[in-house]
């Protein structure tokens, strides 16, 4: 049975009164906080990267330049549809977005470029997209479309009502077509969170629990067998498990000197720009380790105010779906806030090994250009859908 919030924040119907749906301001706590984690992310990406770009490209600020270019031009791409879009356009846009998101991750497995055991990128004239990355948030958008769609029949009680149908099949056939080719990616990082925020998408649109259930141990055992057929992922969960026993200048290389950052940043850490682990211990510091570079120079404090941050702009995005003006915008954004906590939740347990090393960014600090742009479109969605709330909360 649903909780009671859930209820609350998931209630109201798909075609609202027109009055219910009159656009006005956007979430500026929102807002505020979104650009707080770009700020944030900026000051961070360089001092992360500076050591490496100076190495490899000559450039202490190339990773810096980099990221203040997507950035600004992430931001200028999405703010016309801040102002402009509405929640009816998203719907459209969820099915465009999903039958292109399929499209690529056919095309990377056939042209991809390889890396790390696995074929996860397409090379784009200067551009390097994860098509993974796309899939996550087609995916959220299909989903609460379907679920919106056929809400009575998967609420139904009746023998014949059509929840299985359409609150399993259909929905599960969506993101099982996802699943089956980010599986044959061997992206087990991305079958994980794939298949966790279709789930509790699902779970929040309506389907029952016990087929829920069924689903997540499918999922459980696709991720299982993978490691099982992947030697590079059979090495990075013998590393995770056997870490004292790797040798600590192989396999384990880069998960100690991570876990040697985090452990000398002490309270207060050692200073913006005074850390060590960067010079060529923790390899390329400005991708999937950069929370140990902050940990390192700005210690326990730093590293509390990052997650404080990630809290607050989730905990602000469940407030703003609760308060969206239908269940499609409730679930989208509900969908869009979870796939953000779980980034970041992966990310902060793959540096301290807490879980396996399997490639998760850090949102908004972590290099790489398209994985940002999708990041600032994305929070491009939430607060376009708040312009439409209901007002309450506000």
């Amino acid at each position: 049975m649903r909780s009671e919030i859930f209820k609350k924040a998931f209630a109201s119907e798909s075609s609202p009164p027109a009055d219910r749906v009159k656009r006005g301001h956007i979430d500026f706590y929102y807002l505020i906080l979104v650009l707080l984690m770009l700020l944030f992310g900026t000051l961070m990406s360089y001092s992360a990267s500076a050591v490496y770009g100076e190495e490899f490209y000559g450039d202490s600020f190339y990773f810096l330049k980099r990221y203040i270019l997507f950035a600004v031009f992430s931001l200028a791409a999405t703010a016309p549809f801040v102002l402009f879009a509405t929640p009816d356009f998203w719907r459209g846009f969820g099915v465009a977005l999903y039958a292109g998101s399929l499209a690529l991750l056919i095309l990377v497995l056939l042209i991809g470029t390889v890396g790390g055991g696995a074929q996860r990128w397409l090379v784009i004239g200067p551009l390097t997209v994860q098509p993974s990355e796309i899939a996550k948030l087609a995916l959220i958008l299909m989903l609460a479309l379907v679920m919106t769609k056929y809400e009575k029949e998967i609420t139904s009680s009746r023998p014949r009502g059509g929840s299985f149908r359409y609150g399993v099949l259909l929905p599960g056939a969506l993101m099982g077509a996802i699943l089956v080719l980010v599986a044959a990616e061997k992206h087990i990082s991305g079958l994980l969170i794939i298949g966790m925020i279709g789930v509790a998408v699902m779970f929040l649109g309506g389907t029952r629990l016990k087929y829920l259930g069924v689903m997540a141990t499918a999922v459980a055992v696709a991720g299982v067998l993978l490691v099982l057929v992947s030697s590079y992922a059979q090495v990075r969960v013998n590393t995770w498990l056997h870490i004292e026993e790797v040798d600590p200048l192989g396999a384990a290389w880069q998960t100690l000197q991570g876990l040697y950052a985090i452990g000398s940043g002490g309270l207060f850490g050692k200073g913006y720009g005074a850390g060590l682990q960067k010079h060529g211990y923790v390899s390329q510091p400005q991708n999937d380790f950069i929370f140990t570079v902050i940990c390192e120079e700005l210690g326990f404090f730093g590293a509390a105010c990052v997650i404080t941050l990630f809290l607050l702009l989730v905990w602000r995005g469940f407030t703003i779906a609760s308060h969206a003006p239908d269940k499609f915008s409730s679930l989208a954004v509900f969908g869009i806030s979870l796939k953000l906590a779980l980034q970041a939740a992966l990310n902060i347990a793959v540096v301290t090994n807490s879980m396996p090393n399997t490639g998760v960014s850090l949102p908004f600090f972590s290099s790489g250009g398209t994985f940002l742009a999708m990041q600032i479109f994305e929070m491009g969605i939430v607060l376009s859908i708040s312009r439409y709330s209901t007002g309450r909360g506000k």
